[in-house]
């Protein structure tokens, strides 16, 4: 038999190693951007066309390079970032796999230009699919310039699985606000089809929040600082009342690096206790200095999972750090601070002793007697002591009857909607016909609706939202929209990134039924708005739709008008707490029941519960 085993084409895999690095135009962006930064770069320009399938190109004005380090720069595992294997553990870089522009250059169209400050004359090199096709002197500005042209060219089932524009932009903007954030000693701009999304000049850390979430944001940050041997903190976290529905603007760096790390998430949600409700989240902004040689960021091509050394303390620290800050800043008044003006964390290494604690009891304390007073009242319980025995009498005949009566109770005390759904709604068209509806609301949140043999329990946010949806989706899909004229058109301004989304979606928020027009990049000039969200605060209403697109970005299995019908809805649709009429009740359940699909909301959760005369009677043993 002959050997199976062979090596595969440098070609072959290349293309393999930048599956792992590259993912998606984003992830080309990402990896630029962190070289420009290594290159001591002062001002970083990104340009995009298509999303990034037909143009990436990164310019700065870095250090450069020579000849031979622009060409030896696309082999794989060529870095100037580190020697040997001790080096991984005093990585102070963005980059030092030598990965990225081999990957890059594997599945893409390539062209570079750099020049060093002293070099007369720069260097250009083309590359397509890992093949130099030339390398020669050119006249360039100092620094770099690096173009990815025709992203997947020559891996077209890659190519096919990127998702829309409006997505994949998306994930472009995520990946440059992580690396524009936390470098706000370099100037950042970004364009993309011509049109520029940011210019950001260089400035603090809450000018940078500032200039790319926008101006309002200066008034929703609490600074946070705290420096210990373990750890030094610093940045922002926002205020509880700008706490958000969905996982918006929450940013941890490592020694300047974003990462993505659950467990310090939870300590910043913890801080927030008594302060947010558990579906409320806050925006937070904190990078945190370590010595690298407590951290292990080798773990994940992409660079964004670190391991700690000591990642309990740590969270402890971050944990502390931003109650204080929110008790300082009298947002938090409850707090102690006699017990928390400082950080007294001890430092605790393997090879220290433990020290038993030790407990001091008193053998003679009688927690019945009392030596400073001898009134009757005290000594009562002490002559009591019989009467507990009364407690345990026929406890066996008791506990019987009790299981009994346990295993007697319905196991479910609601209907499925699906098989009841005919008997519902025969059922209240019989009560319409036969005597008038009474409605009432508990708790500002639940609608009761009498049925003839029973009644319903709605979530009216949840009812209001499935109504909202249907409606939306057939406009979509029909192209219908219904729209009302506003009286005095009304001028909003956007933030950078939700103006770049608003713009790719267009098309299909007209179909909604909004109309606008763009005054500049970042301004627009609405004329009408979807006829059921008539009186709603459009500026709200639209950032609102695109947060909440956004979080269904990844949904593979919507498409987008139902993602954005969904969206919309939701963020049109009335509020837990919002105190009903007997009118507006009846008008959302008559709408709920004629829906296609009542029972459910599109993401499955629940709407409806019924329960018939014979539930009830079950629980009453008739």
């Amino acid at each position: 038999m002959s050997d199976i085993i062979r090596l595969l084409p440098d070609s072959v895999a290349n293309q393999i190693a930048a599956g792992e690095v590259i993912q998606r135009p984003a992830s080309a962006v990402k990896e630029l951007l962190e070289n420009a930064i290594d290159a001591k770069s002062s001002s970083i320009q990104l340009v995009i066309k298509d999303a990034g399938r037909t143009l990436i190109q990164v310019i700065d004005n870095g250090i450069g390079m020579s000849p031979t380090d622009a060409r030896l720069s696309f082999e794989r595992h060529a870095t100037s970032k580190i020697k040997n294997a001790d080096d991984l553990f005093h990585i102070t870089t963005k980059g030092f796999r030598g990965e990225a522009l081999a990957s890059i250059a594997a599945i893409a169209q390539v062209e570079l230009k750099t020049k060093r400050d002293d070099d007369e004359l720069g260097t250009c090199i083309e590359i397509e699919g890992s093949e130099v096709k030339s390398q020669e002197h050119c006249s360039c500005a100092k620094g770099t310039s690096f173009s990815v042209k025709n992203l997947f060219y020559n891996v077209p089932a890659r190519r096919n699985f990127l998702k829309s524009n409006t997505i994949e932009i998306k994930h472009i903007i995520d990946e440059f606000q992580r690396v524009a954030l936390i470098h706000p000693e370099v100037a950042f701009s970004m364009h993309n089809n011509g049109n520029e999304v940011f210019n950001l000049n260089k400035g603090s850390f809450r000018q940078r929040i500032v200039g790319i979430f926008g101006e309002k944001y200066n008034q929703r940050l609490v600074p946070v600082s705290e420096s210990t041997d373990i750890v030094c903190l610093d940045g922002f976290v926002s205020k509880p009342e700008f706490a958000k529905k969905t996982r918006g603007e929450q940013f941890f760096f490592v020694n300047k690096r974003f990462i993505k790390n659950a467990y310090l998430n939870h300590a910043v949600q913890s801080a927030f206790d008594q302060l947010l409700s558990s579906d409320n989240y806050p925006s937070y902004f904190i990078n945190l200095e370590i010595d690298p040689s407590k951290i292990d960021i080798n773990i994940h091509p992409t660079k964004t999972e670190i391991k700690f050394e000591d990642e309990r303390a740590i969270y402890a620290i971050i944990r502390t750090a931003v109650k204080q800050a929110l008790g300082k800043n009298n947002i938090a008044p409850t707090l102690d601070f006699e017990q928390e003006t400082s950080f007294n964390i001890p430092l605790f290494k393997p090879t220290d002793s433990v020290k038993i604690p030790t407990i001091k009891v008193n053998p003679n304390y009688d927690p019945f007697l009392d030596k400073n007073k001898k009134s009757s009242s005290h000594t009562l319980n002490r002559n009591n002591v019989k009467d507990w025995e009364k407690l345990y009498t026929d406890f066996e005949i008791n506990s019987g009857e009790i299981k009994t009566a346990q295993q007697n109770l319905p196991a479910e005390t609601s209907i499925e909607p699906e098989q009841a759904s005919q008997t519902i709604i025969s059922d209240w068209e019989d009560t319409e016909n036969n005597e008038k509806r009474n409605y009432f609301q508990l708790y500002k949140k639940y609608i009761f609706a009498p049925l003839k043999s029973g009644f319903l329990i709605i979530d009216q946010q949840r009812a209001h939202e499935r109504v909202l949806f249907e409606q939306f989706y057939k406009n979509l899909s029909e192209n219908k929209s219904s729209s009302q004229q506003l009286l005095f058109p009304e001028t909003i301004e956007f933030s950078s990134v939700n103006a770049a989304i608003l713009s790719e979606i267009k098309y299909e928020t007209a179909a909604l039924g909004f109309i606008f027009e763009n005054i500049d990049e970042n301004t627009f000039n609405f004329i009408a708005v979807p006829a059921e969200i008539s009186g709603l605060p459009i500026k709200l209403t639209i950032e609102n739709l695109i947060e909440q697109f956004q979080s269904n970005a990844d949904e593979l299995k919507l498409e987008k008008k139902e993602k954005l019908a969904q969206s919309l809805a939701k963020s049109a649709s009335i509020k837990s707490g919002q105190k009903l009429s007997p009118e507006e009740m009846n008008s959302i359940t008559e709408k709920l029941l004629t829906c296609e699909m009542p029972y459910h909301l599109p993401n499955g959760k629940p709407i409806i519960i019924s329960l018939n005369l014979e539930d009830i009677n079950t629980q009453f043993k008739y």
